[in-house]
């Protein structure tokens, strides 16, 4: 039996057999529609066997990947080496009272939904953001003047050893679409957010509107990655690549947006090397017009497929 196999097999005595794939194609879980495949794709359903897969790999030094709903994220066309560790399976969500446990897997927009039908105020502004729970304490998600960290009680975490943790929102750095848990290599298992009593048909009437806005503004007839670039102090992202003369570039299959300069959508089957070249023309683009240097907001992992070919 030949590594692979034996990492494969052994996978499969840590969580269940079905919830294991080997060289699983990972535009199929991403929102840009692109990436290439994962040598190992691990779908857990308890903490525990996240912490059996994580201390697995750190014995046998295998490098692991976190993937929630695949929203702000781009993969590259060779793909992830080592493990990815999917949380679509721990997506549980309780109430009580008026705070919602929610695990990491859970989107985010489904969290404010149940705030809704418990008539709790306080989710309206995720009522759009399409990633799981985990990716919006990640980067302190928000949208229409709200954000995670105005609810945000505590985390449930995992340490890069695979030790769980409990911490206070205010130990996890919650800063604008930043915090702490990058640089800690924590894992997100679980979020507690306390919200207060609220009018039902006040809190459907904010998330109505918000979702009509969304859907008005946003390009959400192509795959994306949702909003690329974060705001620059002073400026808004999107009006500086419109007025760069940017919205409907193309590079290949992807194209700044002619909805909303601020997204670059996948129109045409592009590939992720095609949409990070695009992402860059317009950095340039916008600091060779104005000096202002767009921060990205999505994060880029994986390898280069030319890498891999010469491997």
């Amino acid at each position: 039996m030949d590594v692979r196999d034996s990492v494969y097999e052994t996978l499969r005595t840590v969580v269940s057999k079905v919830d294991v794939i080997k060289d699983k194609q990972l535009k199929d879980h991403t929102y840009t529609k692109l990436g290439g495949t994962a040598d190992y794709f691990v779908t857990p359903k308890t903490y525990e066997e996240v912490q059996e897969v994580v201390r697995f790999a750190r014995r046998e030094h295998i490098p692991y990947t976190l993937l929630g709903n695949g929203s702000n994220l781009i993969i590259k066309d060779g793909g992830i080496r080592g493990i990815v560790i999917c949380f679509s399976k721990l997506n549980n969500i309780q109430v009580t009272n008026q705070a919602i446990v929610a695990q990491s897997g859970a989107r985010i927009i489904e969290v404010s939904r149940v705030a809704y039908r418990h008539s709790l105020t306080g989710l309206e502004f995720a009522c759009g953001i399409p990633g799981s729970v985990g990716g919006a304490l990640f980067m302190n998600a928000g949208a229409y003047g709200g954000e995670v960290k105005d609810v945000l009680v505590s985390a449930k975490l995992m340490t890069k050893e695979g030790d769980m943790i409990d911490l206070a929102a205010s130990e996890l750095d919650l800063q604008y679409r930043t915090s702490n848990i990058p640089a800690n290599k924590y894992i997100v298992l679980e979020a507690t957010f306390q919200l207060k009593e609220g009018d039902p048909e006040a809190i459907k009437a904010v998330m109505d509107d918000l979702t009509h806005k969304r859907e008005s503004k946003q390009p959400l007839e192509y795959p994306s990655c949702g909003s690329v670039f974060k705001r620059p102090p002073g400026y808004f992202a999107g009006k500086l690549i419109q007025d760069s003369g940017l919205q409907g570039k193309q590079i290949g299959g992807a194209q700044v947006s002619l909805k909303h300069a601020g997204f670059i959508v996948n129109k045409e089957e592009a590939s992720a090397e095609e949409y990070i070249s695009l992402i860059t023309h317009v950095q340039d683009t916008v600091y060779a017009n104005y000096e202002v240097r767009l921060e990205r907001e999505v994060k880029i992992i994986g390898e280069d497929l030319s890498r891999i070919n010469e491997q």
